[in-house]
């Protein structure tokens, strides 16, 4: 049985053991800049700031 190689989720390259589940620094530090500037969002209840208020 064969292991298929995993790849990295931002470029597709081969995953380095170093950087895994990344490619280079590049990628890592790419991913952690979506996740500062909101680029992905965790599924949860909207919050009472998303609703609008009947005045």
């Amino acid at each position: 049985m064969t292991r298929s190689e995993r790849k990295c989720p931002i470029c597709s390259k081969p995953r380095v053991a170093e950087h895994s589940p990344f490619c280079s620094k590049r990628c890592r530090d790419r991913d952690l800049l979506r996740w500062l500037d909101d680029g992905y969002a965790l599924p949860g209840p909207p919050s009472f700031s998303d609703i609008p208020q009947d005045e």
